[in-house]
């Protein structure tokens, strides 16, 4: 027998929300498990009469700009550095929800503002309980309080993007990009009861965009706004007492994250992180005009996996393309390496082959795989005797299989794995009778491809019918999420090579050891974190291989003009 939705309830300050709670809604009214069966809406005004003005006045003093001439002038500086439009799909845009949620009863609020936090009286809490919802989830801009997470039976969600002690910032995530922190944690938190402190439901880590406000907390908000829905789904997937076990379990060991504390309180700081910014700024702009920054391939050859990245050899592509992505066929006493060839001038990735022989004698590249749209990351596996490549086509929403029909130079189209989707860096394993396939993906255009990992399950690698994991994204964190690599195992344990974006893109990899894998559980952890710093000129290096002898990385090498 189907169990009944939960029934959710939203607080809401007004009509017009921002475009990624929009979509949270969206997602909730479409899902199988909830439902949004009232809207609490705030009225700052008295009770009792329509107020003419929203007296949001202590929540706007919270976020608002300092009304002095040196304040003015710092915002506009501010503006300047970081607040120009961004790329992504604007998260902040107003969008009326009053659509989504017609016919969708209504219970008005009257909090007091006081100070930083708004108060809910008994009467309001009285009506509240009336209502009878299963979830209250917090989109209003205050903080409220007063006995609310008593009155709805699994409490109030509240989704926090950046460090909470700097709520009064205004964007979300302001303080870390006007700090240059390499990364920002995002949580969903439910304050339960009479509890002191909320409980963590979902955390995140994603890289800071240290260039633009807007489209920082754009890939941030378009991440974590699936934390409520998959939260959701959860509690009724395995009920109240299973879920809350299971919640009560991680807490103890999963404090609230915060992202590394910047204060900008006072004018002094903000000249302080300003002029920092400004600084960065020159910097990129003199590295620009002297500099590029190319990927390239370093390889080594011997008998073990081999870490002493100083002693690679380089393999260093012309200065109007880079090679990136490198994986590896052994045959014939020759390695053959496939990777991503990108040609600046067309800004499209396709995929490319050169042999590397036993004495690390290497020949000249020739391209194999073209499409309209950019390719990279060639995953190339074995099944039934014949070579099949999986190369990243995120550009096409699809998920794609070639099969090798010449090698190493000819490759044919066969199918989709998967279509309609944003994902990238397909990695598959065959692992105890199972092919599990290992893929970054984004639920919202507009996240970001680096930030979580879902995994998949088949019984034939060519099959279209893949089923997900039930701990999807089974990892949300953009220092360990992406896929790196070939899986690979040793002494009898099971390792999964990852990329740490943090700060950006590519930076480092890791190896992680995955300690649970089955049809419900996963778990890994990080066992060694590779930087690139044993080359000042290297900034970065995201992928790892190792075949019969030859390890193979790429790189990042700042080169001159």
């Amino acid at each position: 027998m189907p169990k009944d939705k939960l029934q959710v309830g939203l607080i809401l300050d007004e009509w017009s929300v921002e475009a990624w709670k929009y979509r949270l809604i969206e997602c909730i009214q479409r899902s199988n498990c909830a439902e949004v069966s009232l809207v609490v809406l705030n009225d700052f005004g008295p009770r009792g009469r329509a107020p003419s003005e929203r007296q949001t006045a202590g929540a706007d003093a919270a976020h608002g700009s300092s009304p002095s001439f040196l304040g003015r002038f710092w915002d506009s500086a501010e503006r300047f550095l970081v607040g120009r439009p961004g790329h992504l799909p604007n998260a902040l845009e107003r969008l009326d929800a009053h659509r989504l949620l017609d016919g969708t009863r209504t219970l008005t609020i009257h909090p007091t503002v006081q100070q930083s936090y708004s108060r809910v009286d008994e009467v309001d809490l009285a009506s509240l309980r009336n209502c009878r919802v299963d979830v209250l989830i917090r989109l209003c801009r205050q903080d409220l309080r007063g006995s609310l997470a008593q009155a709805v039976r699994h409490g109030v969600w509240s989704l926090r993007v950046g460090d909470a002690r700097h709520a009064e910032a205004g964007v979300p995530g302001r303080m870390e990009v006007l700090g240059s922190s390499p990364v920002i944690a995002s949580v969903l938190e439910a304050q339960i009861g009479d509890a002191e402190e909320p409980l963590v439901l979902r955390e995140s880590y994603s890289s800071t965009n240290i260039h633009s406000l807007q489209d920082n907390a754009s890939a941030v908000l378009w991440k974590s706004l699936h934390f409520i829905p998959r939260a959701l789904s959860e509690l009724h997937r395995l009920g109240e007492e299973a879920f809350w076990v299971r919640i009560m379990g991680q807490n103890p060991s999963s404090p609230v994250p915060h992202s590394e504390r910047v204060s900008a309180s006072t004018d002094i700081a903000r000249v302080g992180l300003l002029w920092k910014k400004f600084m960065e700024a020159l910097v990129r702009k003199w590295n620009a005009r002297f500099h590029f920054d190319q990927w390239f391939l370093l390889y080594d050859l011997s008998s073990a996996v081999s870490t002493d990245f100083a002693r690679f050899k380089y393999i260093l592509p012309p200065k109007d393309r880079f090679w990136a992505d490198p994986f590896v066929v052994s045959r014939d006493d020759k390695f053959y390496v496939f990777f991503e060839e990108l040609l600046y001038a067309e800004n499209k990735g396709r995929i490319s082959v050169l042999e590397i022989d036993k004495d690390g004698n290497v020949g000249t590249p020739t391209t194999i795989l073209e499409t309209p749209y950019h390719l990279s990351y060639p995953f190339v596996f074995e099944f039934g005797n014949d070579l099949y490549m999986i190369p990243e086509s995120k550009q096409n929403k699809t998920i794609e299989l070639y099969k090798c029909t010449a090698f190493p130079y000819k490759w044919e189209f066969q199918k989709n794995l998967m279509a309609g989707c944003m994902a990238t860096d397909a990695t598959l394993l065959q692992w105890q009778g199972r092919w599990w396939m290992f893929v970054s993906q984004v639920e919202t255009e507009g996240a970001s491809t680096w930030d979580e990992l879902f995994l998949y399950f088949s019984d034939n690698p060519l099959s279209t019918d893949w089923t997900p994991h039930a701990q999807n994204p089974v990892v949300s964190d953009v220092r360990s999420a992406r896929p790196a690599g070939r899986l690979f195992e040793q002494d009898g344990r099971l390792f999964r090579p990852s990329q740490n974006s943090s700060g950006h893109y590519g930076y480092g990899f890791n190896i992680c050891e995955i300690v649970k894998l089955t049809e419900t559980e996963y778990e890994e952890t990080v066992v060694e974190q590779i930087e690139p710093s044993w080359n000042t000129n290297i900034v970065s290096t995201h992928t790892f291989n190792y075949v019969d002898g030859l390890t193979i990385i790429d790189g990042q090498l700042r080169r001159r003009q």
